[in-house]
């Protein structure tokens, strides 16, 4: 670095007594500036990079506490998350208990309070097919058909004989006839003359060889059929009173009250307690830990922030002095020697010329050195 001008040095609008001491010490201060630019230059860079590395060190901490505390975070919300899980579990089972017992219990209750009229309807059973039997009445002629075609009684019964007429009065005939290749409305008619013919002759011949035959046992068995048709509507209007009743009392499920409601308290403590613990981590853990890792790393990072301002330092000091050193420059040879040969190599050249002879003073020394720079470039464009 520059130590300042030399106390013999030519000062600002005084004559050049001595060209070579004035140019030696020219030469020495643009080479001292030379030199200084260079270390400023590469001052620069390292404070570059220093501050490169401080960023990079800074990004590591703030990366190392946030994995940190993502990590712990993450853990205490599985840990919780699993206990409250469990209480789930428990509680969805003592519901599922408790929804079981009201079920048997509403089940035997049904039971008990229909159990009359489903022990009458079991004897008038009894009581049918006994009758059918003393009677030698056909099987047949106990079913829901039957009577449904002979004896209809209630909606599902005349729904039942409905559907046969449309079945065997509608259906079959128009099957047939549309499966004929070429329809006409004669084998139409014809169709439905032989269709009336087998089903209204089959019903006809059953009914002669039944109804007629068995007629008071029928009779006897339509009467039982509206006892049970009868019982059974009973039974479905006392199944569903039962169903829709909200009195629970009579089913003894406080046993199973008391364990939903024991479950259901586990379960909000164990939230409330994660609700807490998450707070407790996010006001105070959260702080600690981000402190224990900064503390880890704060010998590193002093030591980077402590090189970044020594190098700061040390390149704010020598800027000063390039200034400086610039403003003695210019004022003190720039006049003399101009812009153009403010460099160590031409100054040594100018001083060259000035202690042969060659030239008396600067200016001369100049003219000659920008002459003779002339003259060789041409001769250096003419070689082949």
């Amino acid at each position: 670095m520059s130590e300042g001008c030399s106390k013999e040095e030519i000062q600002v609008g005084q004559a050049i007594t001595d060209y070579a001491r004035f140019l030696a010490d020219a030469r020495d201060a643009v080479y001292r500036l030379n030199c200084d630019q260079n270390t400023a230059s590469q001052l620069a860079a390292q404070e570059d990079k220093q501050e490169r590395e401080l960023e990079a060190a800074k990004k590591a901490v703030a990366d190392s506490i946030s994995q940190t505390i993502k990590k712990r975070l993450g853990e205490i919300n599985s840990s919780y998350d699993k206990e409250i899980g469990k209480g789930q579990d428990r509680l969805k089972k003592a519901r599922a208990k408790r929804e079981k017992a009201k079920n048997k219990g509403m089940k035997e209750r049904i039971a008990e309070e229909t159990g009359e009229l489903r022990e009458h309807n079991r004897e008038l059973k009894v009581q049918m097919r006994t009758l059918f039997q003393k009677e030698r009445v056909p099987a047949v002629c106990n079913t829901n058909f039957y009577y449904a075609l002979y004896y209809p009684r209630g909606l599902k019964e005349f729904g039942i004989l409905l559907l046969t007429l449309l079945i065997c009065f509608l259906a079959v005939p128009c099957g047939i006839y549309f499966a004929i290749p070429q329809r006409k409305i004669a084998y139409l008619i014809a169709v439905y003359f032989a269709d009336v013919l087998v089903f209204g002759g089959l019903y006809v011949m059953v009914g002669n060889r039944t109804k007629m035959r068995f007629q008071d046992a029928l009779k006897k068995g339509r009467a039982i059929r509206n006892t049970l048709r009868s019982n059974g509507k009973k039974i479905k209007i006392i199944t569903r009173t039962i169903m829709k009743d909200g009195d629970e009392d009579l089913y003894d499920l406080e046993k199973y009250d008391d364990e939903i409601a024991c479950a259901e308290q586990e379960l909000e403590e164990i939230t409330s307690k994660k609700k807490d613990a998450l707070s407790t981590f996010e006001n105070v853990t959260k702080n600690i830990i981000s402190d224990e890792i900064a503390g880890s790393y704060k010998a590193k990072l002093d030591s980077l922030e402590q090189e970044l301002e020594e190098t700061a330092r040390s390149l704010r000091k020598l800027e000063t002095q390039i200034k400086e050193q610039n403003i003695h420059i210019t004022d003190t040879y720039g006049p003399y020697l101009g812009k153009e040969f403010l460099e160590p190599d031409k100054i040594s050249e100018l001083s060259r010329l000035i202690q042969s002879g060659t030239a008396s003073n600067i200016t001369e020394a100049i003219e000659f050195y920008k002459n003779s720079r002339t003259e060789k470039t041409p001769a250096k464009a003419a070689q082949p």
